[in-house]
């Protein structure tokens, strides 16, 4: 496509292709985040997806109805759509973008990729999932987290610049072959609008058969293997009696959804573990608030959204000592970080604090206070910096 000297004098225009908008997880917050904030700030930017899933109504956000989709294997909860690919390239022709953004390495991103190359536009994109863990995880051959390895490497070598959510998986994309100059820390932020100490309301529970006074541990995000929950699932049990010998009625609450709900559910059973599924909006917000603790034991979070909101929500967080949401929690004030492999310094420090209503208290008072300097503002203002440079080709390296 021929460009005019008009295209450079005009605002900055960004198309970005997402496989993924109408699930129930960070990501796609992020990206609605993204949609809402471009619009209020008037920025020119487009969110073009694919789904059979409803979606939040968003002015910017074009919804192709796709010519396949089925249930994503090992993840039921999630739809793999197959989009109208010469139907979206033209679209974004006529948009005329001048920075194509990759959202994900699916079927949808493949077609932004192709209009990028038709286009001669630079791409830019974030690295949100950790793919090649997860098919690591789910499917266990070898041979399928290589080909993994290989298709990533491939993919986000053609960008311009990759964002990583941390500094932690800047170095693992460095491995996957990235060139270390193309990668930029966004400037991690989450709705802190949204989740608030302030929305604590202790009669949500009787809505789930949950005592008002119980000492509430929450976990949220994917009921799946790769976030490590097998292992929540195995120190559960002794924390439970460990509360109930100090006159404590400790509760596992799990909002979310996904492949190892229901083996985790028969497994806790008897174990007074709560499952709500997914909650949304204010529900989810009070729900945060009126819980306890959070606990987090992923290992393979590129930062951890939850983690952020949790702690504005004025829940101390337990978090493992790999992957990203360590780079988000004070350790020893707002939270504490505790090696993957000490599985009985999960149980101490989990027991320990359901046992203390006052160092609760004091963490999850710093940790609202941490939270209020992670605007999601301020990231989106570091996302459309990085799109104006490469749209101009200035290098924007950490």
């Amino acid at each position: 496509m021929t460009r005019d000297r008009h295209d450079y004098e005009r605002p900055t225009r960004v198309c970005v292709f997402t496989d993924t908008l109408a699930d129930i997880n960070g990501v796609c917050r992020f990206i609605q985040n993204i949609a809402r904030t471009a619009g209020g700030t008037g920025r020119d930017l487009r969110v073009l997806t694919s789904t059979r899933l409803p979606l939040p109504a968003i002015d910017n956000v074009i919804n192709f109805e796709p010519g396949f989709a089925m249930k994503m294997p090992k993840y039921e909860t999630l739809d793999l759509a197959l989009p109208p690919m010469v139907q979206m390239i033209r679209y974004a022709e006529d948009f005329r973008p001048d920075v194509i953004h990759l959202s994900t390495p699916g079927p949808i991103g493949t077609a932004g990729m192709i209009a990028a190359k038709m286009m001669r536009i630079p791409i830019v994109g974030v690295y949100h999932t950790d793919f090649p863990a997860y098919v690591e995880e789910l499917f266990q051959p070898r041979f399928m987290t290589t080909l993994t390895n290989m298709t990533m490497s491939g993919f986000y070598r053609q960008f311009v610049s990759v964002f990583s959510r941390s500094s932690d998986y800047a170095e693992r994309l460095v491995t996957l072959g990235i060139d270390r100059d193309k990668l930029v820390r966004l400037t991690p932020g989450f709705d802190n609008e949204q989740f608030s100490i302030d929305d604590r309301d202790p009669s949500v529970w009787d809505a789930h058969a949950v005592p008002r006074d119980s000492i509430k541990v929450l976990f949220c995000g994917r009921v799946s293997t790769e976030k490590n929950l097998p292992m929540l699932v195995s120190i559960w049990p002794e924390i439970e009696q460990r509360a109930r010998a100090v006159g404590r009625d400790a509760r596992l609450i799990i909002i979310g959804d996904g492949p190892y709900r229901k083996q985790m559910q028969q497994e806790l059973s008897d174990r007074n573990a709560h499952f709500l599924g997914f909650r949304h909006g204010k529900e989810l917000a009070t729900l945060y608030s009126s819980c306890d603790l959070f606990a987090f034991p992923s290992t393979t979070d590129t930062l951890g959204q939850v983690v952020m909101e949790s702690q504005a929500s004025g829940l101390p967080v337990i978090i493992t000592d790999e992957g990203g949401p360590k780079e988000v929690v004070r350790n020893n004030e707002t939270g504490i970080i505790v090696k993957i492999s000490d599985r009985t310094g999960w149980i101490e420090t989990i027991s320990s604090l359901i046992a203390d209503d006052e160092r609760r208290t004091r963490m999850g008072h710093a940790g609202v206070e941490a939270m209020k300097s992670y605007s999601f503002k301020a990231s989106f203002e570091h996302y459309w910096d990085v799109h104006e440079r490469a749209r101009f080709g200035v290098p924007c390296s950490d």
